[in-house]
């Protein structure tokens, strides 16, 4: 079985160095790749995880939805700077699913994020993120991309499901057209399938509700200062910071940078920019309200396959985002808290269903073994960090008894002519 160090590409280049090339790029006129509808039809690939947590927070908890629309905007388009690939913004998942569970206050989920930011920076700046990433065998790597495709392909079917309604503009119904059309289009570069889901979804929500227009209010809006305290960081830390670490390290970084690999052959991020652009996102923006952000595989599966090529999308989408935070700020919260939830799901359930295929490259019984070990451990026990440790183990042990029956085999005497 062969070891890790296949799922990324090692990173070598000193954070002075990424700054200088960054700067580069300015100095000699660069200009954004162009931008056509399959680039915006990809850009909203991930929607269908963003907008329900978002909402989601900004309704249980708290959480300033202008902050925080406007923080992803603005990292999108320093993620699409930095990177050539439709490199996904999305919300930190574990900190939201702890924050909307156990009605954390703004400050906590804010404390929680810097938190978190502040370790994945530190493995990055260090260098230990690369070592992390060369000892994962490449069959952990598939394992937990399985794993987490099938989770968010599970709950993008759920959220079809528990509209509860098997025909109406927001149903079960309007679910399975979605997925029929995505699929049916699956191999098209001519139908944006994402952007005409998006465009259907307005629209069924205004149909469910028009008078939610008259509750858009057009100003300007920008994100403000909160204090935060060190008690905000004691309480947060163990009970969101913690299990999202090893989530942000497996599905930010590690899986994300693999999929790259297998997406985007000739121009694959690097585990240690990507360790250190979700570290000082975090590092910044949470001290101003916003959201808890990290990078992730799922999102990047789900804009490649919905047309996103290039960091167009991630340009285009994040002017958007930092439009509609600074024109209609929160009064956006009313008509994104009735989007279809069978639209979102499909987004969300086609985002997985691509993720899960990477792993299609496992065919040989052995890798194939850990891989469905890794992925059974992350569904059945619902911890990404859980299953990883089932999967590197079972790896150990599957070349242990490798190695140790070959080493027998070879310790066995020859016969003398």
């Amino acid at each position: 079985m062969k070891n890790p160090g296949q799922g990324c590409l090692e990173e070598t280049v000193l954070p002075s160095r990424i700054t200088d090339r960054l700067l580069a790029k300015w100095r000699i006129g660069w200009r954004p790749p162009r931008l056509d509808r399959h680039e915006i039809s990809g850009s909203l690939g991930d929607l269908g995880t963003f907008i329900p947590l978002l909402v989601g927070m900004s309704v249980t908890n708290g959480l300033d939805f202008t902050s925080a629309l406007f923080f992803a905007g603005l990292f999108n388009i320093v993620t699409g700077v930095a990177f050539s690939i439709p490199m996904a913004v999305q919300p930190m998942k574990a900190i939201a699913a702890v924050a909307i569970a156990e009605k954390l206050t703004q400050e906590q989920i804010l404390a929680a994020g810097i938190s978190t930011s502040a370790i994945i920076l530190l493995l990055g700046i260090t260098g230990l993120i690369t070592v992390v990433n060369r000892v994962i065998p490449k069959p952990v790597v598939r394992g937990l991309q399985l794993g987490l495709g099938l989770q968010l392909l599970e709950k993008g079917v759920l959220l079809v499901r528990d509209t509860n309604v098997v025909w109406g503009l927001d149903s079960i119904s309007v679910g399975i057209l979605g997925f029929a059309l995505v699929l049916a289009f699956a191999s098209s570069r001519k139908v944006p399938s994402a952007l005409i889901l998006f465009a259907a979804g307005l629209g069924l929500a205004l149909a469910i509700n028009p008078e939610v227009v008259s509750s858009l209010r057009l100003g300007i809006n920008l994100p403000h200062w909160v204090p935060l305290s060190w008690n905000d960081f004691r309480s947060s830390f163990y009970r969101a910071a913690v299990p999202q670490i090893p989530l942000t390290t497996l599905n930010s970084v590690i899986a994300v940078c693999a999929l790259s690999v297998d997406l985007f052959p000739d121009r694959p991020a690097r585990p240690r920019r990507v360790a250190m652009s979700v570290g000082l996102m975090n590092l910044v923006s949470g001290w101003f309200g916003a959201m808890p952000m990290c990078h992730g595989a799922g999102g990047l599966a789900g804009q490649y396959r919905f047309g996103a090529r290039t960091s167009a999308s991630i340009l285009f989408l994040g002017a958007v985002k930092i439009l509609l935070a600074v024109f209609f700020g929160g009064s956006l919260l009313a008509l994104l808290h009735i989007f279809p939830g069978s639209i979102l799901g499909v987004l969300l359930g086609i985002s997985g269903l691509e993720l899960a295929l990477v792993a299609t490259d496992q065919t040989e019984r052995v890798p194939a073994t850990v891989m469905l070990g890794t992925a059974a451990g992350v569904l059945a026990l619902g911890s990404t960090a859980t299953g990883f440790a089932l999967g590197w183990a079972l790896a150990l042990i599957i070349g242990w008894a490798d190695g140790n029956r070959k080493s027998n085999s070879g310790a066995t005497p020859k016969k003398s002519e």
